[in-house]
């Protein structure tokens, strides 16, 4: 029988490339974004992870939940630490949500008290996160000449220790997840879900990034 985590990779691998395949993304990676363009994208991250690590706190005694609640992963300090180093002291006055992001959020906090949707957008945002986006932090160094202290520090996951191991672990512990077929498709359809409210937080800022231009 396919493990669920195989199951799930393989049901939203289309979405996930979607995402990848996000222009904003190859603007990015291409060097051709200024440093506030690109601390645009560290806003958006810093309001939906502030959502996202809320959730966790409040789930962490959860019996189902809490098995994906990873203190050792929260990004709020991280980011902040990257804002600062990209816009200076009064970050907090330069930056706010997009649509795009306000309806991520609210995405979030609406399926927070299910465990199935928290964990779906967990893993659709922290896997990503411990697998390509460490690629994309290489590339910002190159591009940016940021070291580690602020910058891309969201990338930074020292507090894991080997990433290899903890995906590993991570994925063993949704294949332990005892779940009938109709809640493995229900969480599938979040995963699926998540995929798109984040790529649309992307082609909203591509949209700004061009107007601007």
């Amino acid at each position: 029988m396919t493990s669920f985590s195989d199951t799930l990779k393989s049901a939203t691998w289309s979405d996930h490339q979607s995402a990848e395949d996000e222009s904003y993304l190859k603007e990015l990676m291409g060097g051709r974004l200024t440093e506030p363009e690109y601390g645009e994208m560290v806003a958006q991250h810093y309001f939906a992870y502030v959502a996202l690590d809320r959730a966790a706190r409040a789930l962490e005694s959860h019996p189902v939940a809490g098995r994906f609640v990873f203190p050792e992963l929260y990004r709020e300090d991280a980011l902040q630490r990257d804002l600062r180093t990209i816009f200076g002291a009064g970050w907090r006055e330069r930056v706010g949500p997009s649509k795009a992001t306000r309806t991520l959020v609210a995405r979030i906090e609406q399926v927070a008290d299910w465990p199935g949707g928290y964990i779906a957008h967990h893993y659709t945002r922290y896997m990503g996160d411990l697998s390509g986006g460490q690629f994309i932090r290489m590339e910002l160094q190159k591009i940016y000449g940021y070291a580690k202290g602020g910058g891309v520090d969201f990338y930074v996951f020292d507090e894991v220790g080997s990433l290899p191991r903890f995906k590993n672990e991570y994925r063993a512990r949704l294949d332990a997840l005892e779940l009938d077929d109709r809640e493995r498709q229900r969480i599938i359809r979040e995963v699926r879900l998540a995929y798109q409210l984040n790529t649309e937080v992307l082609a909203e800022l591509l949209h700004v990034v061009r107007a601007a231009a």
